[in-house]
């Protein structure tokens, strides 16, 4: 009953707060990320246009598919994957509604791609259009998933990898401030993390079996900053800090362990913690560990950086052996490099009050309200 009433009250806030005017944006993404999330469909069809900045009242209609689908050159490998998404759709909904829904599914991605030239499609982007098109419809989902295409899932739609695997570069330099044992240990087996790329890339949805988690994640990342999918992933990993480490320590081992994610994960819990740590090692600390990252893997890492590295590092921390140059398949040379470390638990003491005061929610909120579509200009070096 207490959870009734909980759950009352929480509506009636996020009605209040659509009813207020202006509309009041940052109390609907604090109902977003706090607990429960916005609860039913009915809510999220009037919160998640809000969310994303999307009029309503002036959709656009939709075109004929059949035009779309003539001539277009990603119409083949769009087929492709709706026809292999069967098991996104509720279990039981009979065959024939099924399909119609496949058939928006590919009328919706064809129609964001015809309109937005400088996108390229993915494989996995139909995991992200799917649970829109089933929780809002096609007309408002078509909407949705153009602007969030045009931003949040901007990186992942260039013509190269290269922004979305730098976005995976945050992973390890978020697990290394929480928990250098089980990073170090990830280094050594040499795992990578290719295991959390259809994570980030579907937002999830690819790889979980209940359908109101995946709306649950969904109600979270809409409301923060496009980057917290990667402190979602990193919290799944430091989650399950002990299976990791009771594993052989090779990159078979770890990565195969990794990929196949629980679906018994505690979600309320991980969402707050994924939200203490974006508060605690925001992107921009981040970000010079995520483009050294980038440079281990590039082998690009010349005597330059080496010498920039030096410059800021601070001579009050422990030394630690750092990232393993590889120039042009010489031998591996491995260099010391320290790491400013002193602060990390002084900042795990706040863990959990953070969540508490609510402070964590706002701080979320308030960069994702800072957040401009040009984010990548201000944080990938």
């Amino acid at each position: 009953a207490d959870f009734d009433s909980k759950k009352k009250r929480k509506v009636a806030e996020i009605y209040q707060a659509l009813n207020s005017d202006p509309i009041d944006v940052a109390t609907l993404r604090r109902m977003a990320i706090s607990e429960g999330g916005l609860l039913t469909d009915e809510i999220r069809c009037k919160v998640w246009p809000k969310l994303l900045s999307v009029n309503t009242d002036d959709l656009p209609p939709l075109p004929a598919g059949k035009e779309l689908r003539e001539d277009n050159k990603d119409y083949q490998q769009v087929l492709l994957d709706v026809r292999r998404s069967l098991r996104r759709f509720p279990p039981g909904m009979p065959d024939d509604q099924r399909e119609g829904l496949q058939e928006e599914l590919i009328d919706i991605i064809l129609h964001v791609l015809k309109r937005n030239p400088q996108l390229h499609y993915y494989q996995g982007y139909h995991d992200i259009v799917v649970t829109f098109l089933l929780v809002v419809g096609d007309r408002l989902a078509t909407a949705l998933v153009e602007k969030l295409s045009t931003h949040h899932l901007r990186d992942f739609m260039d013509p190269t990898m290269d922004n979305t695997k730098h976005i995976l570069n945050y992973l390890m330099p978020i697990i290394d401030q929480v928990n250098p044992d089980v990073h170090d240990f990830m280094q050594s087996a040499e795992v990578g993390t290719i295991f959390a790329l259809s994570w980030l890339i579907t937002w999830f949805g690819h790889v979980l079996s209940d359908f109101r988690h995946v709306v649950r994640l969904y109600d979270f990342f809409l409301a923060c900053h496009p980057l917290m999918p990667i402190y979602f992933a990193a919290v799944i990993v430091l989650y399950r800090e002990q299976e990791v480490l009771d594993c052989e320590c090779d990159m078979a081992s770890v990565h195969h362990l990794l990929s196949q994610i629980p679906q018994d994960l505690p979600y309320e819990t991980l969402i707050s913690r994924a939200g203490d740590l974006f508060v605690q090692f925001p992107p921009s600390e981040l970000a010079r560990e995520a483009a050294q990252q980038q440079a281990e893997r590039t082998a690009a890492s010349t005597f330059k950086d080496f010498e920039l590295a030096s410059v800021q590092q601070r001579p009050d921390t422990v030394l630690r052996q750092r990232f393993r140059e590889r120039l042009r398949g010489e031998e591996r040379t491995k260099s010391i490099l320290t790491k400013p470390r002193t602060n990390r638990f002084v900042k795990l003491a706040v863990m959990g009050l953070t969540v508490a005061l609510g402070a964590a929610a706002l701080a979320v909120v308030k960069s994702a309200l800072e957040w401009a579509p040009k984010f990548e200009l201000q944080i990938f070096p």
